[in-house]
C-alpha cells in the first residue's frame, strides 16, 4: 500500500514539473494589473532640481520603462524605445533603477533619450513598490492611472507588435 502512495505522489510531482516546464519564466503575473499605479515622485535623471511622478501620467496612456545603465537587456531594447518616442506612438517615461546619476546620464547621451522624463530611483525603493525584481520591465498605464500590463524583459519588435501596440491603441481610443 505504501508503495502505491509513493508512486502516486511521484506521478503527481511529475505532472506538476511537466506543466511548470511549459510555462514562460518571462511571464510573471503582477498583482498590480488592474490596480492604480503606486504613487511616487522622484528627482529626474537629467536634473535633480526637477521631479517626475505618477501624476505626470494623468490623462494619457503611458509606458513606464524601468531601466539601468548596467543592464545589458536595456541596451537591446533601447533603439526600439527611441524609435517609438520619435514616432510619438506613446508617451514613454523612464524609471532609472539602482544606478548612479552620472552613469545614467552618460548612457542616455550615448544611446539617445526616448523618455519624456526619467525618474532617478537610486536605492530602488520605488521599483520595489512597483514589484520590479529586475530590469528591464515595462508597464502600460491607462489614462486613469491604472496598470494594464507588465512586460518583464526587453521590449522587442515582436512583443511590441503582438501585445503592447494593440493594447496601447485600444486604450488610446477607449472613452
Amino acid at each position: 500500500m505504501g508503495r502505491y502512495v509513493a508512486l502516486g505522489l511521484f506521478l503527481i510531482l511529475l505532472i506538476f514539473l511537466g506543466y511548470g516546464l511549459t510555462l514562460n519564466p518571462r511571464e510573471v503575473p503582477s498583482p498590480l494589473i488592474g490596480k492604480p499605479a503606486p504613487a511616487f515622485r522622484l528627482p529626474t535623471v537629467a536634473d535633480p532640481a526637477k521631479s517626475m511622478g505618477t501624476d505626470d501620467f494623468a490623462g494619457k496612456v503611458t509606458l513606464l520603462n524601468v531601466w539601468a545603465s548596467w543592464c545589458v537587456s536595456c541596451r537591446q531594447e533601447h533603439p526600439l524605445l527611441v524609435e517609438l518616442a520619435r514616432k510619438g506612438s506613446v508617451q514613454v517615461y523612464g524609471l532609472n533603477y539602482k544606478d548612479t546619476r552620472q552613469d545614467a546620464r552618460r548612457w542616455l547621451a550615448s544611446f539617445g533619450d526616448p523618455y519624456v522624463a526619467s525618474a532617478f530611483d537610486e536605492d530602488g525603493r520605488v521599483g520595489i513598490e512597483w514589484g520590479v525584481y529586475g530590469v528591464p520591465e515595462t508597464f502600460v498605464i491607462d489614462r486613469k492611472g491604472v496598470i494594464r500590463h507588465k512586460l518583464t524583459g526587453p521590449v522587442t519588435p515582436e512583443n511590441w507588435a503582438k501585445t503592447l501596440q494593440p493594447l496601447i491603441q485600444r486604450l488610446q481610443t477607449a472613452d
